[in-house]
């Protein structure tokens, strides 16, 4: 370091001389001794000196800054304190599967649990009778709901048509081909039972999810945009059913639901089915499903596509239909839109409200009217409680 040090102010010495040197031989004289330049005119009227300031100051001044130029570069290569503040340049790694963006083998990694707020438990319940018709006209006496083998008391009671956040998710894979005109109109019949104030998305899928529509209330909008969507490829269901629900936290709304149309089982997905399970547990989110399925499944995962999309809807709360008449499609879509508007909604405040972050198994009985023939309920199976 010492050695740098002489290097660095024998610089200094160079520059101030060689600067002295020139304005020397710029007035006439070939000294570069100090008293050369100081009784030495000004060879032009406008000098950096300025108006009492001499050329010695000028030589002074400029080899002054360059020293302090030269120092200041060299401390800033220099540095060596552990307390100075070093930002790293931020260097993306290569991404997989040739750039495009690969969901995390775990789920957790990407999507935070939703966590429900134990304050309030709010349970949608849907109740049909033995023809799968909806049953309507029952009172708040008529429930009971049990959190655990608990039963609580059920402080809120409703079964108006409140606003909801809708979410379709729409297969585009080849297999749709000779399904997707009905499909199409199945959506449309869809949106016909929805309520002005309603919002909703379009995900379509293949090989991928994609988001077709952002949240909006224009039905025209939406279903101008699904006509240009052409079926191709295969069926990443699963990562189209995380695209949806993880799309559902900018909802509007507090009482949501997604809608899946498609033919048959995953064959595509980076999610597993058990990764989409534990999030649709977690999402408060209702997932209603129509399978179009073949008469003969040609694949394993064909054969496992009932049950899938069974598993979820039940899950959520939702329902799952299957149809095997692509013509059929319309009048189950328009079924589950008139179910959305005719649910009951019973919201209760837990006993032994636990900030723990676990699972909270609850369960909706019904005590029918006399008279009614044997009735069914669909409601959520519980909710993860918020761990503050």
């Amino acid at each position: 370091m010492d050695k740098e040090i002489t290097a660095l102010a024998g610089t200094c010495v160079n520059i101030l001389r060689t600067i002295e040197d020139y304005m020397a031989r710029q007035n006439g004289r070939g000294s570069s001794r100090p008293g050369a330049i100081r009784n030495a005119p000004l060879a032009k009227p406008f000098s950096p000196a300025g108006p009492g300031r001499s050329p010695r100051f000028v030589v002074f001044a400029v080899g002054t800054l360059a020293c302090l130029l030269l120092t200041a570069a060299f401390a800033s290569s220099q540095t060596t304190d552990v307390d100075d503040i070093h930002v790293a340049p931020r260097v993306e790694a290569p991404k997989p599967d040739g750039g495009k963006d690969v969901p995390s083998d775990n789920l957790r990694e990407r999507s935070p649990l939703m966590r429900s707020k134990v304050n309030l438990v709010l349970v949608p319940v849907t109740v049909t009778d033995p023809m799968n018709r909806l049953v309507t006209g029952l009172d708040k006496e008529n429930f009971q709901v049990f959190e655990g083998k608990e039963q609580q008391e059920v402080r809120n009671f409703s079964s108006e048509d409140a606003p909801v956040s809708l979410g379709v998710i729409f297969d585009m894979s080849g297999s749709m081909s000779s399904k997707i005109e009905r499909a199409r109109e199945a959506v449309t019949e869809f949106f016909k039972t929805a309520n002005p104030q309603d919002e909703f998305f379009l995900i379509a899928f293949a090989d991928k999810p994609e988001e077709v529509s952002d949240f909006t209330q224009s039905v025209d909008d939406l279903q101008g945009k699904l006509v240009f969507v052409a079926p191709k490829g295969r069926t990443a269901l699963l990562d189209a059913i995380y695209l949806g629900v993880s799309k559902m936290r900018q909802a509007k709304y507090p009482k949501k639901a997604l809608l899946i149309i498609s033919d048959g089982g995953d064959n595509h997905s980076r999610y597993t089915e058990g990764e989409i399970k534990s999030l649709v547990k977690e999402a408060d989110v209702m997932i209603y499903s129509i399978g179009i399925y073949d008469h003969y499944f040609q694949t394993e995962e064909e054969r496992l596509g009932p049950a899938l999309l069974n598993d979820v809807s039940d899950l959520s709360g939702g329902r799952a239909f299957t149809i095997d008449n692509p013509n059929d499609l319309t009048d189950v879509a328009t079924k589950i839109g008139i179910e959305l508007r005719n649910q009951y909604v019973l919201g209760y405040r837990p006993k032994n409200p636990g900030h723990d972050g676990k699972w909270h198994k609850i369960k909706v009985k019904l005590l029918p009217p006399k008279g009614l023939p044997p009735l069914h309920v669909y409601a959520r199976t519980g909710y993860y409680a918020s761990t503050q």
